[in-house]
């Protein structure tokens, strides 16, 4: 018998640029491989997509039977089509200039084609081109809704897939296929974008009657940058080139494959997709595929032509059901078995150790923190509400919470119209965790306080070491911070907070530049920050400019765009705070604390005041050794912050001195800001000045201090030699407890300004008309000491935290209100003046409460208090009240009018700056809030941030 003539193969070689590497250094090595096969091609055509002479004439060099020019537009499939428009019969063997086949490849190919009538096509096992020992494409599957599913993509090639055969479809990279079924089939889809060409060429082939299979023994190596295919993904750019290939291709095959009754459906579901879609990336961690998404979305809703071009060609063809590939697709278990199997740790990589906050002792801590704090409060628990000092009860439902949080009517004033203050919203989140009696979570806070100021310590502690020893040091050092313990004593929620917020902000923030995870905690956890203590403001600024900086010049780049989110939520809701007293004006204002305003004890703006802050105490008396010692020395307390100051200060002389330095920074940053505050007034209470309180910069302080010093004792404190690392954790611990001394007992000696309640700052039978209807009006009248009244109006059941605003206390000049209620209050108290009570009617106000002056009432002031007692009882508009422990109170008798209702543009602004700061902070806790996927990749990335500069974490 004569022997058989072998089938003619036609390979197809695509060239186009992609702009990063030299096209011609991959191209030249690809014609190379095609000229070294045992089967060598019977003819050649190569297209060149764009490029320069040089690239043509290295093209050229390669002897090819038909060199083709096309525009640098032009895709993968155009191409092809351009090369075969009269291709005779035979095999069609598609390659691009980054393909370098292995000598035998195209034999094995045509001899799996050869003993197969029943396949249209083989597919080869695609390796990198630098490693041919890592797979990067073996075959492809499709789940029931059309993702894309590599099956062996990434994975070492170590034979585990060379015994599979039959599959859904494969890349299109190297395949050789029959020329009888490229032109039954029609190519290769133009509307796919160059993204999964080969799926879609290989489902038409099923439903063409013919088979796809694998030839495992035929390699061929790729770069990933030619005109097939997706790019590799290692810029920024690449990645969203190549999310919206794929999710283009992905709905242009759902339009193509659909029947024909669904196709409208499956269109008319394009935007809602997105949406949705938009939503799981952000939950996904992947915030970068959004654009793509939407820029997918919108190709594919008006690609319709490019939909009837494919379903004809589809329907051309088709001589089988639909029901023959069900047995191909890519189940779900299957799916979630190939996530579940991808490795984690990368060959060479990092594994993240384990938390052991259990069996390292910091649930212990923890307990330990919440002991002590039951015995250093042991009546708070029964106390329903907490009082002293900065604190005031908080609106007493969810809704009346919001409210105060949002732009709008002010609770203070006599119609004060505006933004509210950024601590508003961290209240108005504080109190719905207690819904049915917010003010009580208040007293929860404090009794947890300790063991939370523990936790966060400890857990802040595991970003700079992996000793429990030091983590544990970290913790209660963290707990028993004198800023802290002040705060706690003197009835400060500000400074709390802001205290239990920092070290979770140092444990996020530290990983933002790495993780979509960190950055979306980071953004939140910032804006609480900077809300609770704006003068901090600055300082935080400074370090975000810092580590943006970082990122751009030490890393190349990497995690710039996590770290600029990062300060969107903070901005966001900062901004019309911002925007208002800009115009108004007032910039200086902004840095005014929140809440209730209150003066408290201030150490002095001098040298020795200063002295004190540096150990920080934000105290003059010493964090109250003064008073526990009135006759004994004290010179030794600011002494007691030595050892934590010495070693954060030897931290950048330790191997890790980069981390060390950035710490000492922060210290800097929290003192410097604190020098700045101390002593600086621009908040008025009645008569009174209001200092900053430079406690929340001494906190930031303190947290770069105790960070440097765990860095000294786990880097680089005699490394070898474990007990002077013990005896510096001792003594640093020892000092702290013993600095603490004072404010841990303070309740028990009934120096602490804490207080049983009160429910409300008005008396019991306005709070009772006011948790009904929040619109009641009362004037508040509080003599002076200097022989003034000092007026305010409250609007609702009492005076809240969350109903404070800086619009009022920080004002400087009288504004028009301001002029008219000093009035009505000079009218109150003045006899001869009759239609006073009518005008307080007329604006709502239906109560007035003649508050009594503050301890020690002076002669002037009561001289004050029985002088408005008097006119106030002489007028027939008025009814008497009674004596009650907050005042004399009078009720108006006539009819008092509705409180005035904000302007319809007030309420339309309101709704776009509540819907635009939900749009954020839901995006930020998506980001933040972890996944599978986001916790296999922090596995692979030590917990510990800056072991070594090299590392660049």
């Amino acid at each position: 018998m004569p022997a058989a003539t072998p089938n003619r193969v036609h390979a197809v070689l695509v060239v186009r640029p992609d702009g990063r590497t030299p096209a011609a250094f991959h191209l030249r090595r690809s014609l190379a491989a095609l000229r070294e096969q045992s089967r060598p091609v019977d003819a050649l055509t190569v297209v060149v997509c764009g490029g320069d002479d040089h690239l043509f004439e290295v093209a050229d060099g390669g002897r090819p039977d038909i060199i083709l020019r096309a525009a640098p537009s032009t895709g993968f499939a155009a191409a092809v089509a351009q090369a075969t428009d009269d291709i005779g019969d035979g095999m069609l063997w598609l390659l691009v200039q980054d393909t370098a086949p292995e000598p035998d490849a195209l034999a094995r190919l045509l001899g799996a084609l050869e003993r197969s009538p029943s396949v249209a096509f083989v597919a080869p096992k695609l390796v990198r081109w630098d490693d041919r020992s890592e797979i990067v494409s073996l075959g492809v599957g499709m789940t029931r809704f059309g993702r894309t599913v590599g099956l062996a993509d990434g994975e070492l090639d170590q034979g585990q897939h060379d015994a599979r055969e039959d599959v859904l479809g494969s890349d299109v990279r190297g395949i050789l296929i029959r020329t009888e079924a490229w032109k039954r089939l029609g190519g290769l889809d133009r509307g796919l974008a160059g993204a999964d060409e080969g799926l879609d060429l290989g489902v038409r082939a099923r439903l063409a009657g013919g088979r796809v299979s694998l030839v495992p023994s035929a390699l061929v190596a790729v770069a990933g940058d030619g005109a097939a295919s997706l790019p590799v993904p290692l810029t920024p750019q690449r990645r969203r080139r190549a999310a919206y290939a794929a999710r283009l291709a992905q709905l242009h095959r759902r339009l193509v494959y659909a029947p024909a009754p669904a196709v409208p459906l499956h269109w008319l579901t394009i935007l809602p997709l997105a949406v949705w879609r938009t939503i799981s990336d952000l939950a996904g961690k992947q915030p970068g595929r959004i654009a793509p998404e939407w820029g997918a979305a919108a190709a594919a809703l008006v690609g319709l032509g490019a939909v009837w071009r494919g379903r004809r060609r589809l329907r051309s063809a088709r001589t089988a059901s639909w029901s023959l590939l069900a047995p191909l697709r890519t189940t779900r278990a299957e799916l979630r078995e190939r996530l579940d199997d991808e490795p984690e740790v990368a060959i060479g990589g990092h594994r993240r150790s384990d938390l052991r906050f259990f069996s390292g002792g910091g649930a212990w801590l923890v307990l330990a923190a919440l002991v002590a704090s039951i015995a250093v409060f042991p009546a708070l628990l029964a106390w329903p509400v907490l009082g002293g000092g900065a604190l005031q009860p908080l609106a007493t439902t969810v809704g009346q919470l919001w409210d105060d949080a949002s732009f709008g009517q002010r609770a203070l004033g006599l119609d004060t119209v505006g933004p509210a203050d950024p601590f508003a919203a961290l209240v108005a989140v504080l109190g719905s965790l207690w819904p049915w009696a917010p003010s009580r979570m208040l007293v929860l806070l404090w009794v947890a306080a300790l063991p939370l100021a523990a936790l966060g310590g400890w857990f802040g502690a595991t970003r700079v070491t992996e000793r429990p020893g030091l983590r544990l040091l970290g913790g209660a050092v963290w707990a028993l911070a004198p800023t802290f313990l002040i705060a706690l004593m003197q009835g400060r929620p500000t400074g709390v907070i802001l205290h239990l917020l920092l070290p979770w902000l140092f444990y996020a923030g530290s990983v933002a530049h790495r993780s979509w995870t960190g950055a979306g905690a980071a953004s939140i956890l910032l804006a609480g920050v900077v809300a609770t203590a704006p003068s901090l403001a600055p300082a935080m600024a400074a370090i975000w400019v810092g580590a943006v900086l970082l990122a751009v010049f030490g890393r190349a780049g990497h995690g710039v765009a996590r770290l600029v989110w990062t300060l969107v939520p903070t901005v966001a809701l900062a901004f019309p705070l911002v925007l208002h007293r800009l115009i108004d004006g007032s910039p200086w204002s902004l840095v005014a604390d929140p809440g209730v305003p209150w003066p408290g004890p201030q150490v002095a703006a001098d040298a020795a005041g200063r002295a004190l802050l540096a150990a920080g105490i934000p105290t003059p008396d010493l964090a109250g050794w003064a008073a526990l010692l009135p006759e004994g020395p004290t010179w030794w307390v600011p002494l007691l912050s030595l050892p934590l100051a010495v070693l954060a200060l030897a931290a950048p002389l330790t191997q890790r001195w980069a981390v060390g330095t950035g710490l000492l920074v922060v210290t800097a940053l929290g003192l410097a800001t604190a020098f700045a505050t101390a002593g600086i007034s621009v908040q008025f209470v009645q008569s009174l000045t209001v200092p900053l309180w430079p406690g929340t910069a001494l906190s930031l302080a303190w947290l770069g201090a105790l960070g440097g010093a765990l860095v000294a004792l786990d880097a680089g404190l005699a490394p070898r030699v474990a007990v002077a690392r013990g005896i510096a954790a001792a003594l640093v611990l020892t000092c702290a407890v013993a600095l603490a001394v004072p404010s841990l007992t303070a309740f028990a000696r009934g120096a602490s300004a804490l207080a049983n309640g009160p429910a409300s700052t008005l008396p019991a039978f306005v709070a009772a008309e006011g948790r009904e209807d929040p619109d009641v009006g009362t004037i508040v009248l509080t003599p002076q000491a200097d022989s003034g009244v000092a007026a305010q109006v409250v609007w609702g059941a009492s005076e809240t935290i969350g109903g404070q605003t800086t619009m009022l206390s920080t004002r400087t000049e009288p504004t028009a209100q301001d002029a008219e209620l000093a009035r009505l209050a000079a009218d109150l108290v003045t006899p001869s003046s009759e239609d006073v009570v009518a005008q307080l009617g007329a604006r709502g106000i239906g109560f007035i409460l003649l508050a009594p002056a503050t301890p020690p009432e002076t002669d002037a002031a009561r001289t004050v208090r029985l002088s408005a007692m008097t006119a106030l009882g002489q007028r027939d508009t008025l009814v008497v009240v009674g004596e009650t422990a907050k005042g004399g109170l009078w009720r108006v008798v006539d009819e008092v009018a509705e409180r005035p209702q904000e302007a319809a543009s007030v309420a339309t602004a309101s709704w776009w700056i509540a819907l635009g700061q939900l749009a954020v902070f839901g995006i930020a806790l998506l980001l933040a809030v972890p996944t599978g996927a986001s916790m296999r990749e922090a596995r692979r990335t030590p917990r510990v941030v800056g072991p070594h500069w090299q590392e660049g974490r």
